[in-house]
Order: C-alpha cells, then structure tokens, then sequence
C-alpha cells in the first residue's frame, strides 16, 4: 500500500525526473563526501545521492516511510537511516571533527511550515556544515537572499547572511511535488563564511536586536530599538535614528549589535 503524503509533516513529495537531475547536478555528490539528507520522503533524490557518493545519512522523521526507503535503496550503497525530528537531531555527531574537510553535506526538500526553525537549527550547527542545498518555498528563498532596500530584506535575510553566502539557483513549479502545493518552490545554494566576513561578538544580542528591528518594519531606528539602542550610539555607527531597518546592510547590522552588547551592563 502506497504512503499517503500527511499534512501535519508538511509532506510534499518530489517525483519530476528532470528536477531530480537538476539538483543533483547542483549538488554534485562524490565518493567520500558526508552527505546528510533531512526529510528524504520516498527517496527521489536519495538514491540519486546515495549512487554518486557511496554513503549517506538520512534524518526521516515518519516512521511508515523508513522501511520502503531502506528497500529502495538496497545494494546501492551504505545507508544510515536516523529516525528522528530534525529539528532536534544533532548533526555534529555525524561531523568528525578530527577530519574539517569532511564537513557535512545537507540536501533535502524541507516542509514550508518548518523551514524557517530548521534553517535557524542548521545555523546553530554550522561549524560542522560544508554546504546545504534545499527545496523551499520560493517566497523563502526570495526573503533569504534579499538585500537592503528590498521589500523582501528582513530578519531572516540578515541572520542567514551573517553566517552563510546564500546563492537561489533555480524555480520549480508545483506540478513537481505530489501533492501539489499551492506555491512555486525554488532551490537554494547555502555556504557557510569561514571565517565570518564581520565576526559576531554575541550572536544572542545580534538576533535579539535584529529581531526588534525588524518587529515593526515602518518605524524608524529610533523608536524600532528604544530601550535597546541609544540614538547617541546609533550615530556613532554612522546611522541616522531616522533610518529604518530595511536600510542597513549586514555589516551595519553586525557593527551595532556589537557595539551594543559591548555597552550593555549584564543584569
């Protein structure tokens, strides 16, 4: 009896073959490489990964999909199948840290009404990440590599360009999942900097701030950051309190946030 995709796991399953290849292209597995799949569902991509690398592991967190998996991938190569939530897995015990050039490779088709905490997860582990290439709504992938001035350029545009060189690579229309979804999707390229090109004194203080800027998108520096950022110290960054968020560049970001938590006295 065929899976039946489950709505409260954001399942959209990928079947287009000429999609398939295009991601493997962009991803280009090699033998040796630690490649890690989240969510590989039915395994459209997975043998694919799997074939072109000799290994993977793959974080799946319905249990009904882990054994047609493991039957679809026999005699292709070694398999590890973690059944577990990503969103609480811990990568770096995959990542051996005594060898840094085998770094983690993610790849997957991440569910739209999870993909932001699971970026945000992999963010919080990306000293042991190579790459990550994902499926996401296109919408997302707009938000994650947007710039100042931009509609589109807030908080998660900024917190994942600090730590990561965000490069969208292609559409995907919605005749390329089952079930359909009601969006178009995209696939995105992600990099972690190493080192950081503006190195975060305290990436706590960096969101927090980030996050408060953004809250309310027409309210100027000023008012956006009371209590946290005195217009005084806003200028000495060579900002105007009358700017508003969408304004300021990574860097500017990077530059308050530590200028900020280095005049803050700790409760």
């Amino acid at each position: 009896m065929e899976h039946r995709p489950r709505k409260r796991f954001g399942q959209n399953f990928l079947h287009d073959p000429n999609t398939i290849r295009r991601i493997l292209s962009v991803v280009d597995p090699r033998p040796g490489e630690r490649l890690v799949e989240i969510g590989p569902g039915r395994g459209a991509i997975t043998t694919g990964l799997l074939r072109a690398a000799g290994r993977l592991d793959v974080v799946e967190l319905d249990r009904d999909l882990i054994e047609p998996l493991a039957r679809r991938c026999t005699g292709l190569g070694e398999l590890t199948i973690h059944n577990a939530d990503a969103l609480a897995f811990d990568l770096c015990a995959l990542y051996p840290h005594e060898r840094p050039h085998e770094r983690l490779r993610l790849v997957g088709n991440l569910p739209y009404n999870l993909s932001t905490p699971l970026l945000f997860r992999f963010l919080d582990q990306a000293d042991g990440i190579r790459d990550m290439h994902f499926m996401l709504q296109r919408e997302l992938v707009e938000r994650i590599a947007a710039g100042p001035s931009s509609k589109v350029y807030g908080r998660l545009s900024v917190m994942i360009q600090v730590y990561c060189r965000a490069e969208p690579l292609f559409r995907v229309g919605p005749g390329a999942f089952a079930p359909v979804p009601k969006v178009d999707s995209a696939c995105v390229r992600l990099t972690p900097h190493r080192p950081l090109p503006y190195p975060v004194r305290d990436p706590a203080c960096l969101s927090r701030l980030v996050t408060q800027a953004f809250g309310q998108r027409r309210k100027t520096l000023r008012n956006s950051l009371r209590g946290l950022v005195d217009p005084q110290l806003l200028r000495a960054q060579g900002l105007h309190p009358g700017q508003r968020a969408e304004e300021l560049s990574v860097e500017a970001f990077v530059r308050l946030a530590n200028a900020a938590c280095k005049t803050q006295v700790p409760p």
